[in-house]
């Protein structure tokens, strides 16, 4: 890994899940922070509406460069009237070039009614093959919860999302059951 993407000594993440089903989008997170060994705060909101209610966003990562990148992907969406995919680009390249912006250390999901994102800093936007999206340190074990219960149960996408983050919360020590989702 190149100097540039390195995270920092101390740096564990999060978890955040989005799911899509019976033409419901939900986004959820965890709201545990942790810095080396040690649980700094229980309750943090990683999830985010944006741009008028449409569209959820959620991060993995630093907090405060989160929020910097939240404003700053809101801003796109103004300026691209709400296109995710094009906001989504843009921020992207921005977030890769720029001198300030490529020193932030989060990944972000996005959704809509009709998209789910991955962004990164490395310029990767990102669109699962299927209705499930995660990112941070539990989010193999979120996806894998959340991949069952689509394939062995009638839940809702936010159901899917609340029982995939808690079975994450089992499992993975950087993520809590202090569990907040957002639905379209």
């Amino acid at each position: 890994m190149n100097e540039r993407n390195r995270k920092p000594e101390g740096w564990k993440s999060t978890t955040i899940l989005g799911v899509r089903r019976y033409n419901q989008a939900a986004v959820g997170g965890d709201g545990q922070v942790t810095l080396d060994d040690v649980v700094m705060k229980n309750s943090a909101q990683k999830i985010r509406r944006l741009y008028e209610g449409s569209v959820i966003a959620g991060f993995a990562g630093a907090s405060a460069d989160a929020m910097a990148l939240f404003d700053k992907f809101e801003s796109k969406l103004e300026e691209y009237n709400g296109n995710l995919l094009k906001s989504a680009v843009e921020l992207a390249r921005d977030w890769r070039t720029d001198k300030i912006l490529r020193r932030l250390e989060a990944l972000l999901i996005v959704m809509d009614e009709k998209t789910s994102l991955i962004i990164s800093g490395n310029g990767d936007v990102l669109e699962p093959d299927d209705e499930v999206i995660a990112i941070g340190s539990g989010g193999p074990y979120a996806t894998a919860a959340a991949r069952g219960l689509i394939k062995h149960t009638k839940l809702s996408a936010k159901e899917i999302v609340e029982s995939s983050l808690k079975i994450t919360s089992e499992i993975c020590i950087f993520t809590n059951d202090n569990i907040n989702v957002e639905i379209l």
